[in-house]
């Protein structure tokens, strides 16, 4: 599998004393969610940020005055325009930190499932609705198991 993956850090998380997975662990991420869907040869940015951008993005395209775990921003090509640019993912660093601590799990886990959660969304995926959010979810649940992640919907 060939996803190109741009790792982006836009804050000093060693100074907010947080830590974000390596390079070759996103990597893997990406390429196995990518891998279980049959889709080849993308090109996804994920940018690492602090609560203070978190928020300004949520507020300014969903209308949501808070910091959150992570925004996708599909990227739409012109039809006659040949990209592999799946878009763009904005992970909250601070936010996933405190959400793993909150419920209980292993920090890079709880990573790994924001990251197959925001390509999903890349790919058209959503959970609005109570069918669309169960399928949605079985499909990160399988995906994570494949990484040996237990599903992250799971009452622990």
């Amino acid at each position: 599998m060939n996803t190109l993956i741009d790792v982006q850090h836009a804050c000093d998380t060693t100074q907010l004393g947080y830590t974000v997975p390596t390079d070759d662990k996103i990597q893997r991420w990406a390429d196995t969610a990518l891998s279980a869907l049959k889709i080849q040869d993308k090109e996804v940015t994920i940018r690492f940020v602090d609560r203070d951008e978190s928020q300004s993005l949520n507020h300014t395209y969903r209308g949501k005055d808070k910091p959150t775990n992570v925004l996708s921003f599909p990227f739409e090509c012109p039809p006659d325009i040949p990209l592999n640019l799946l878009g763009d993912l904005v992970i909250c660093v601070p936010v996933i930190h405190h959400e793993a601590v909150e419920q209980n799990k292993v920090v890079n886990n709880h990573f790994a499932h924001m990251i197959v959660h925001g390509l999903l969304h890349l790919l058209g995926y959503d959970h609005i609705d109570d069918e669309e959010a169960e399928a949605m979810e079985r499909l990160e649940t399988k995906i994570l198991a494949q990484l040996g992640i237990d599903d992250p919907y799971q009452e622990l």
